[in-house]
């Protein structure tokens, strides 16, 4: 019977998102929004209930997938080279502005809330990152897109889940007794090797395996057929579980395994600043099954083989990771939705303020520019630090891997609140923010 209302639910969303969509696009809420509203209602009408105690170890699975199809498909996208100085932007939002917010939840919640350093530590590098998987629309639209708000907001949701990971390690072991060496340890161990392999691994993985596939299609004159959400779906797999055997961080992995692959697609193209490929081809629908003179329309015969088969491979992979991506939010977020009103703490409020009013937004601000970004800019870039599903996987994380059941439930309960206070905020303003954005833009 429970599966029945759980399905009976999803299907119920889905279908109110489906029919609704058109009205929703001229309304200044994003989806997340409306599904944490329809999963409140049903809670509160008592049609379904979830134990977050129970559920932790299936919740904890789900949003890491979650995140994970985000990360790979948000590094797919980002065609720039990695001298571009919109990749520095990146790296400081996902670096010492994250730093900073992590350290200033952590004062917040041991002087202001009494809690011990472990715990303050452990929830600030929770709530620190953006999220890859609610931020889409603050994201760059597809790989032409270079604007530097959208590239660096973009960069920021694929690095820093992985770079949060060390400081969420950190709060677990303050809260234990630290044997001698434990600091190096931890900066050597659990900072340095594991970004730098996660990183490392991943990047390569994609780029050496998209080369091969690429080759291997072409040799075999199969450029419209072959499966590439598989393709899609291997590298992921493949990419998070070396990461983790040599001890690297797996989401950085992953992202960096998408950012590889598309490199290997800029190299099939005589000018890289040419369109990206996928844009370039136009296969039609059931491409994998015709003839290949009938599986692509419009005019190809200016492109070479090994363009028209990465426009092919990176289109159908980026059709497949938009369908995943929008049906895991729904999914989460419906979720959040349905445990929020037996989990919120008014605490929320004040933690929220901080880091999405003070905290982000001043360090965006006195971040070195380098001529790239102007004082506006800056400005949307702070408020647009979105935090969602990364922020629940990480919270789950830490509920099985040794936080102490003594501070589990606020600790539950702060997080969850504070990220439903960022899909309303961030949601209802997100879409008149960036409107003005472009406006200003064309004007320019």
């Amino acid at each position: 019977m429970t599966f029945i209302v759980w399905l009976a639910m999803l299907g119920a969303v889905l279908l109110l998102l489906a029919l609704s969509s058109s009205y929703l696009r001229w309304v200044p809420v994003t989806s997340s929004v409306v599904c944490l509203g329809l999963g409140m209602g049903l809670a509160g009408l008592g049609l379904l209930h979830l134990d977050m105690t129970d559920a932790s170890h299936w919740m904890e699975h789900l949003t890491e997938v979650a995140v994970l199809f985000s990360l790979f498909f948000t590094g797919l996208k980002l065609r720039l080279p990695l001298r571009n100085r919109r990749w520095w932007a990146a790296c400081y939002l996902a670096g010492p502005v994250m730093v900073v917010c992590i350290a200033g939840v952590s004062l917040l919640l041991h002087y202001g809330l009494g809690m011990s350093w472990g715990v303050s530590v452990l929830i600030g590098a929770i709530l620190a990152p953006t999220d890859p998987v609610l931020a889409t629309l603050v994201q760059v639209t597809d790989s032409q897109d270079s604007d530097a708000v959208r590239f660096g907001l973009s960069g920021e949701a694929g690095l820093n889940d992985g770079v949060a990971f060390p400081f969420v390690i950190l709060g677990l072991l303050l809260q234990e007794s630290p044997q001698d060496g434990w600091l190096t340890h931890w900066l050597l161990g659990d900072v340095l090797w594991a970004v730098a392999a996660g990183l490392l691994s991943g990047y390569w993985l994609g780029r050496g395996l998209g080369k091969l596939t690429l080759y291997l299609r072409l040799q075999n004159d199969d450029s419209t057929v072959s499966p590439n959400d598989y393709l899609a779906l291997a590298l992921i797999a493949i990419a998070y579980v070396m990461a983790e055997a040599v001890h690297g961080y797996g989401f950085l992995a992953v992202f960096a395994a998408g950012a590889g692959l598309r490199q290997a697609e800029v190299q099939t193209s005589a000018d890289p600043q040419d369109l990206a490929a996928e844009h370039l081809v136009q296969p039609v629908v059931g491409h994998q099954h015709v003839a290949p003179e009938h599986a692509i329309k419009g005019n190809v015969e200016a492109l070479d083989s090994s363009q028209i088969a990465a426009g092919i491979m990176l289109g159908d992979m980026l059709a497949f990771g938009s369908l995943v991506e929008r049906a895991m939010e729904v999914f989460v977020v419906t979720l959040l939705g349905v445990v929020l009103l037996d989990h919120w703490d008014s605490q929320a409020l004040m933690v929220a303020a901080a880091l999405f009013l003070a905290l982000r937004p001043v360090s965006v601000l006195l971040m070195p520019s380098r001529g790239l970004l102007n004082v506006r800019q800056r400005s949307l870039l702070g408020w647009f630090g979105i935090r969602g599903v990364g922020s629940l996987y990480y919270l789950f994380y830490s509920l099985n891997h040794g936080l102490a059941p003594a501070h589990a439930t606020q600790s539950m309960n702060l997080v969850l609140s504070v990220v439903a206070l960022s899909i309303v905020v961030h949601g209802i303003s997100v879409q008149p923010m960036l409107a003005r954005y472009e406006s200003w833009k064309q004007q320019r």
